[in-house]
């Protein structure tokens, strides 16, 4: 039967995928990667030999009509990411929208997430959080810094290596040096790490050693 399946993958350690995935992968008649080199090694290591294509944010408004129209004629079809859950800072909202237009099944897995583990390994209050994802990178950044300087839940952002020290300086900026925060990078790989405390405290420790990795920052709310 047609069905779009979101098949969260591992962030990191491959023993975290689910048998539940491993099933789907092997039997649909198609796998939407966002990068069919990087998913061919996931796939080539538990040997799944399904056929891949290439769905990823910058061709996915030109393919999403061609893959609703597959699913229509019965194809079933998985949705994965380089790592983690589709549509979560990756592409899949768009066609997970168009399937429900077309009234096209949809089910997605449980599975790795890199916000959630970096949330609760940081000590900060998770009853009430507001995922924030990536920052705009120039327009609209400081419009969306000084809204969130007033947001009293927890906040999370995704950030990579290269931007993590500006980031950090922004939030010293918009939020006080002595905001409680958690950066934890390299999430279930060998060289896991989680840095707590002030924002001033984390940008000395970052200072001090280059950051390496790919970064989840969890930022306490305002009191």
């Amino acid at each position: 039967m047609s069905k779009l399946y979101l098949v969260p993958t591992p962030i990191g350690n491959l023993e975290d995928i689910t048998l539940r995935a491993l099933k789907i992968l092997k039997e649909v008649d198609l796998i939407l990667a966002e990068d069919t080199r990087t998913s061919g090694k996931l796939l080539k290591h538990f040997e799944i030999t399904t056929h891949m294509y290439s769905h990823h944010m910058h061709n996915e408004h030109k393919t999403v009509n061609n893959i609703v129209q597959r699913l229509k004629n019965g194809e079933s079809i998985a949705l994965i990411s380089d790592a983690g859950t589709p549509a979560i800072s990756d592409p899949g909202f768009l066609l997970t929208r168009a399937c429900i237009e077309n009234e096209i099944e949809i089910e997605c897995l449980p599975g790795a997430t890199a916000f959630v583990p970096a949330l609760v390994n940081s000590g900060l209050p998770n009853d009430k959080f507001v995922f924030e994802g990536f920052l705009p990178v120039k327009k609209g950044r400081q419009t969306r810094l000084i809204l969130l300087a007033e947001e009293t839940r927890t906040m999370i952002f995704y950030e990579s290596p290269h931007k993590l020290l500006k980031t950090l300086t922004h939030f010293a900026e918009y939020f006080g040096e002595n905001r409680a925060i958690s950066v934890s990078r390299e999430l279930t790989k060998l060289y896991e790490e989680t840095i707590r405390g002030t924002v001033s405290e984390v940008i000395e420790h970052f200072t001090q050693k280059a950051p390496k990795g790919e970064f989840v920052i969890v930022v306490s709310g305002k009191k």
